[in-house]
C-alpha cells in the first residue's frame, strides 16, 4: 500500500512504499517540459482542425514554410531550424517528399551535402493553406490575447534557440559541483 502527503514549501509530493524510500514527486503542473509538450500538443490539434481541408498536418505546413523561406536549405541546416535532429527530419520529410511537395536533391557543388527543394506542389499547397492558418491565428490571438501571443512566441523563439540550450547544458553540467559545494 502507498501513501501520499504534501511536502512542505517546495511544491513537491512524498509517495512512500512499504519497504521502499521516498521519493519526492512535483506538485501537477510544476513542470516545464510536461507543460510545454500538453500545450504544444493542443495547439497542433486545433491547427489541424483548421489546415485539415488542404490535407496537411500544422507540422508538415512549419517545414514548407521553413523551406520556403530558406530557399534550398541544406538537410543540416533544416533540422537546425526546426530543432530535430536528421533521423527525425527524415522522418518527417518522407510523407512530403512523397506527395511532391519538396525533393531531396545532391547540393551541386558538394554531392555529399543534401537540400531540401520546394517544389511548385509545394508551393502551391503552401499557398492553399495559407487563408487557413491565417484563421487559426486570428482564432489563436482572438481567443489567447493578441499581445500574449507576440510575448509567447518571443518566449518560445528564445527557448528554441541554440544559446538557451547551451546556457542549460552549461549549468546542468555545473550543477553537481555546486551540490558538492553545498554540502560542505
Amino acid at each position: 500500500m502507498s501513501s501520499i502527503r504534501r511536502a512542505g514549501q517546495t511544491g513537491n509530493v512524498t509517495h512512500s512504499t512499504k519497504g521502499t524510500s521516498s521519493l519526492q514527486i512535483p506538485k501537477a503542473g510544476r513542470c516545464n517540459s510536461t507543460a510545454l509538450r500538453k500545450a504544444t500538443r493542443r495547439v497542433s490539434q486545433l491547427y489541424d482542425v483548421v489546415l485539415a481541408p488542404t490535407g496537411l498536418r500544422s507540422t508538415q505546413r512549419s517545414m514548407l514554410i521553413y523551406i520556403a523561406r530558406a530557399e534550398e536549405p541544406t538537410v543540416g541546416e533544416l533540422a537546425a531550424s526546426l530543432a530535430l535532429d536528421r533521423s527525425a527530419l527524415a522522418h518527417n520529410l518522407k510523407p512530403l517528399e512523397r506527395d511532391g511537395f519538396v525533393k531531396v536533391v545532391a547540393d551541386l557543388k558538394d554531392k555529399r551535402t543534401r537540400r531540401v527543394i520546394l517544389t511548385d506542389a509545394g508551393q502551391k499547397k503552401l499557398d492553399e493553406s495559407m487563408v487557413l492558418w491565417e484563421q487559426a491565428q486570428q482564432c489563436f490571438e482572438t481567443v489567447f490575447g493578441e499581445k500574449k501571443a507576440e510575448a509567447l512566441r518571443v518566449s518560445l523563439e528564445f527557448i528554441a534557440s541554440t544559446g538557451f540550450a547551451q546556457a542549460f547544458r552549461n549549468l546542468k553540467e555545473s550543477q553537481p559541483e555546486r551540490a558538492r559545494n553545498k554540502e560542505h
